[in-house]
């Protein structure tokens, strides 16, 4: 897949939790999204990552999957197929389709930094980390069996490896 390809990968970030960043949230997290969709061969799309505090999160969190407490990410796919199988659409090129919207991803930044700290890590690791996750999960990986989550991050840590986003 050619980086001109790539560039159809439009991330768009929405920065709810109020804080400043050392860096370039929008840079880091299209490179991982795009390094993510480069993987996995998907051509185009567009994706909207939410960076939300833990309430909001715990929110979202109880409303849509019943747990009442602050998690790291969440993803919701837009266009899901059977088995909750991500349903992409092609032109007659078959290429995806430009507007192809892939869903959105949530990411609780005060649980990404508690993270980065627990596991001995950069924040901006983490978040790329949370992000490539959200991203295979929009795309129908899942990490409900053993076997699923063996794949699921085997592909997230070589992803985060080819873009540059090592531990430590």
């Amino acid at each position: 897949m050619s980086e001109e390809n790539i560039e159809r990968i439009i991330v768009e970030v929405v920065d709810e939790h109020g804080e400043e960043f050392a860096f370039h949230v929008e840079e880091l997290l299209t490179q991982a999204i795009r390094a993510a969709a480069r993987y996995e061969e998907i051509a185009a799309g567009e994706v909207v990552v939410s960076l939300v505090d833990d309430e909001a999160i715990q929110e979202l969190n109880k409303t849509y999957r019943g747990k009442d407490a602050p998690t790291d990410v969440l993803s919701f796919a837009m266009q899901e197929g059977e088995d909750d199988e991500m349903e992409i659409h092609f032109d007659e090129a078959d290429e995806v389709e430009e507007d192809t919207t892939l869903g959105d991803i949530i990411i609780s930044i005060p649980t990404c930094k508690r993270q980065a700290e627990e596991y001995g890590h950069s924040f901006e690791r983490e978040l790329a980390f949370l992000a490539v996750h959200g991203f295979l999960h929009l795309i129908g990986y899942d990490h409900m069996t053993p076997e699923d989550e063996k794949e699921m991050f085997s592909r997230q840590e070589a992803i985060l490896e080819t873009a540059g986003f090592t531990r430590g």
